[in-house]
Order: structure tokens, then C-alpha cells, then sequence
């Protein structure tokens, strides 16, 4: 074994031996130091989509139908692609600040770009096309037409994915995400502006609400490039390099498995909603189920800062060589998050009846809401669970597992359960959303047993072996005299 790495793994078995209130302590503040950043910018970001959603909502009812199947299945779909593929970035750059590459980092995002950006110009025909596809989807035709009209004005929006993401992630891996915290925040209240202003005050109406949530899009970006390229990043971004299009391959095999990852996670929920459009009622069906996940939605967003902060930590440790403090780290973040979870589990059982009118005046959709608010606070609930399992094995690179657990809990005891529930035995959205609620927990089970069994000292070895593999030396000794000063 080498001899620095054994010293690493020598030197995390002595951390066990810390008093147990400092070592929760110390952890909490880097858990929170990830999640804090990562959650407002989560819930910022998303929300500007229910922002949007709500603003449409009071246009008319097909419009509302018509943006929440668009959202809830070409954009979704994509943002899983882009989301999943974005996590490889995480990974990878985690690792490497881990491991005090820090020169790799600005590589490892030029990479994520030429492979997001073009995985995001294959799937363009989706949206140009999206007419023709609903209705061969079967959707009602006065859904699908205005679907086409509507899903030309998210093809910008896809390709500012392409670079909010990882540049989110790769900041959030040097422990420099709290001014995407504060830019997400900004511009999420520039986009309620906006869209008051577009909508209702020049009665632009679907179009107002699109270019507002364009707009705000775009200048989030900017104010990343600004940020990285104006010199705040001086130690991970040493300008283009022709390195990033060395070793593609390996680094596409990684965001593809993590790609899938995410996919089947949110592909699940958007082949749910396709399901409520065949239902009867389906303008009704769709707006009630869609609304409920979208509020799962942007309450998990805020249980994906316990994500972020889970991978970030764990892949740092990985990097350093620190099994112990992977562990610890593990525990501390899942009771964090669980206590979350079941705040936020009673919220909902006492709110349930209300939380539909923020989105919509029409009676039948807020009783439809209702009957799916138990359901709604149990998924919120297992919540708190799985997005931190799910980083625990992103940020120790085990995406490709996750996928295999992903598909089997969901498209094979999820799916056909919220199908036979919905319309063999007729229980409609709320069968479809049992389904999806099983799929979940199945899913948690399993990563939970995962998670348990993992040999994490084995995990250091081939985080230890994957970053020396790819490492490419830096230009000149004065990077490596920096890279010094900030260890």
C-alpha cells in the first residue's frame, strides 16, 4: 500500500477516539457550512418554476394543465439527464479538493460542459417537437397544442442548466457555494418582479411568465462566469485548457451512470403525471397531482442541501483519506435531516386543505389536492432519508448502483403498483401516488442496507486510485506553492 495513504487511513482511525460532542460539533458547522448555500439555492432556483407554475395558474386552467405537463415531463426529464450527469462533476471535483488537487477542478468542469452541452443539443427535438409527441402520447389535443407553444420558451432555460449546475457544484466542492446562495436568492425575487410586472401590468400572460423565468435563468449564469472568471476561484480555475478534452471517456462513463441515477428518480414522478393525464378529468388530475409534487418538489429541494452537503463531505473525506470521518459524517448528516423531515411531515398534515389555493381557484382541483395531502406528508417525510443516502453514494462514486437500486424500486414495484391501484382498482391519483410512495421506500430500504454494509476504508483505496489515474500535473511550481499555502 502506499505510504502516504496508509498514513491517512492510520491518521482517521485516531479521529474516533475525539471527545463525541466536539466531533458533532465540528461536523455540523461543515455539514451546514454545504447545506445552508445548497438548500437556498435549491429552493430559489426551483421555486422560480413554481413561481411560474402559480402565475400561470391564475391565467386559466388549460394553461396550468399545459405548463405542468411540459415541466413535469420534458423538463424534468432533461433536468435528470443534466442534474445526474452534473453530479459526476461533484464527484470528481470533490475528491480532487479532498485530495488538494485543486488545479483539477477548473478541468473537471470544463469537461462537465462539452458533455452536458452536448447531451442537452441531442435531446433539443424534444421540445421543438413537443405537439406531435403529446399526441401520440395520447394526450388531450387542446393540452398537446398549447404544450407546443409553451415548450419552445424552456429550450433557453435548458441550456443555462448546462452551466448553472456545474458551476453550482463545482463551487460547492471548494466550499465557495454560499454566493450561489445569495445570487439564486436575488434572482428569485428579480423573477417575482417580473413576472408581476410582464404578466399583469403589461398583460404579456404566458408569455410574460416564460421570458421572466428566462431572464432570471440567464442572469443567474452570468453572474457565476463573472464570479469564477473575475479571479474568485484563483487556486481551481487557471483559465481553458486544452486537458479538458483529455480522458472524456471515463469522465462521460461517470455522468452517464449518474445521469441514469437521477433519470429513473425523476422520470418516476414524470411518468406518474403522464398516467393522470389518462385519467378521467385529466385537466383536473393532471393539475391536482402535479401541484402535490411540486410541492414535494420544492420541499425536497431543501432536503437536497442535506444531499449536497452529504456528497461534498463524504467525497472530501474519500479524498483526504479519511474513512472514519466518512462514517461520522454519514450519522450526522441523517439525524439532521430526519429531524427536518418530520417538521416539515406535520406541516403538511395541518396545512394539507390549504396549500392548493397558492396555485389555483378552481374548488374540484383544491379537493382533489386535499385528498392526496396524508399521502403528500408521508413522501415528504421520506424525504429527510433518501436524498442523503442517495449522496452518500454519489459522493463515494457509486451512481452506477444507485441506478440498478432506482430501477428495480421503482419501475418494478413503484410503478405497476400505482397503476393497478389507479385504474384496476380505480383509487385514481391517490393510487398513482401510493405507488410512487412505495417506490420511494423500497428505495430507501435498500440504500439504507447499502450504506450499512459499505467498507468505507475501501472506498479511500479506489477514490485514492481513481484521482492519481486521472491527475494531470499543473503548469509551473507556482500552482503547486499555492495549492501549499491553502492546505
Amino acid at each position: 500500500m502506499d505510504n502516504n495513504l496508509q498514513e491517512r487511513l492510520l491518521t482517521s482511525h485516531e479521529e474516533e477516539r475525539r471527545d463525541l460532542k466536539t466531533r458533532v460539533w465540528i461536523e455540523s458547522k461543515a455539514i451546514w457550512r454545504v447545506a445552508f448555500p445548497s438548500m437556498l439555492t435549491r429552493v430559489t432556483s426551483f421555486g422560480m418554476i413554481i413561481i411560474t407554475q402559480s402565475f400561470l395558474g391564475h391565467i386559466s386552467e388549460v394553461e396550468l394543465a399545459t405548463y405542468a405537463l411540459i415541466q413535469s415531463i420534458l423538463v424534468r426529464f432533461v433536468n435528470g439527464i443534466l442534474i445526474g450527469m452534473s453530479s459526476a462533476t461533484e464527484t470528481l471535483c470533490g475528491q480532487a479538493f479532498g485530495a488538494k488537487h485543486y488545479h483539477m477542478m477548473g478541468i473537471y468542469l470544463q469537461r462537465s460542459w462539452i458533455v452536458d452541452g452536448a447531451t442537452a443539443t441531442l435531446v433539443m427535438p424534444l421540445f421543438i417537437f413537443a405537439t406531435p409527441l403529446l399526441k401520440l402520447l395520447g394526450q388531450e389535443e387542446e393540452i398537446a397544442n398549447a404544450a407546443g407553444r409553451i415548450s419552445l420558451w424552456f429550450i433557453p432555460m435548458v441550456y443555462s442548466m448546462v452551466f448553472s449546475m456545474t458551476i453550482q457544484m463545482y463551487l460547492q466542492a471548494q466550499l465557495k457555494n454560499l454566493v450561489v446562495g445569495w445570487l439564486s436568492f436575488t434572482t428569485f425575487i428579480c423573477h417575482i418582479f417580473l413576472s408581476w410586472l410582464m404578466v399583469y401590468k403589461l398583460n404579456w400572460g404566458v408569455n410574460g411568465a416564460m421570458a421572466s423565468l428566462n431572464i432570471a435563468s440567464w442572469a443567474m449564469v452570468i453572474a457565476e462566469f463573472v464570479y469564477v472568471f473575475g479571479g474568485w476561484c484563483p487556486l481551481t480555475w487557471q483559465g481553458f485548457s486544452k486537458a479538458a478534452f483529455f480522458d472524456i471517456l471515463p469522465v462521460l462513463k461517470l455522468s452517464i451512470a449518474s445521469g441514469v441515477m437521477v433519470c429513473l428518480e425523476l422520470w418516476y414522478n414524470a411518468i406518474l403525471v403522464l398516467l393522470a393525464g389518462y385519467m378521467k378529468n385529466a385537466t383536473i388530475a393532471i393539475d391536482a397531482f402535479s401541484i402535490c409534487a411540486n410541492i414535494n418538489g420544492w420541499e425536497f429541494m431543501i432536503c437536497l442541501g442535506f444531499l449536497g452537503a452529504s456528497i461534498v463531505r463524504v467525497a472530501n473525506e474519500l479524498g483526504r483519506g479519511n474513512a472514519a470521518a466518512v462514517k461520522f459524517s454519514i450519522k450526522t448528516i441523517l439525524a439532521t435531516s430526519t429531524a427536518f423531515g418530520v417538521f416539515f411531515w406535520i406541516l403538511c398534515l395541518v396545512f394539507g386543505d390549504q396549500i392548493s389555493y397558492f396555485f389555483t381557484d378552481d374548488e374540484r382541483v383544491a379537493k382533489a389536492v386535499s385528498s392526496l395531502s396524508t399521502l403528500l406528508a408521508f413522501s415528504i417525510l421520506l424525504n429527510s432519508v433518501q436524498p442523503v443516502l442517495s449522496g452518500v453514494a454519489t459522493g463515494a462514486g457509486l451512481q452506477s448502483t444507485v441506478a440498478l437500486v432506482n430501477l428495480g424500486s421503482y419501475y418494478a414495484v413503484g410503478l405497476p403498483i400505482g397503476i393497478v391501484l389507479g385504474y384496476v382498482l380505480n383509487y385514481q391519483v391517490q393510487g398513482l401516488w401510493i405507488g410512487l410512495l412505495s417506490g420511494v421506500f423500497l428505495q430507501t430500504v435498500i440504500l439504507a442496507i447499502i450504506v450499512w454494509r459499505t467498507n468505507w476504508d475501501d472506498q479511500v483505496k479506489k477514490a485514492y486510485d481513481r484521482l492519481n489515474r486521472w491527475l494531470i500535473k499543473p503548469e509551473g511550481e507556482s500552482t503547486n506553492k499555492e495549492s501549499e499555502s491553502l492546505a
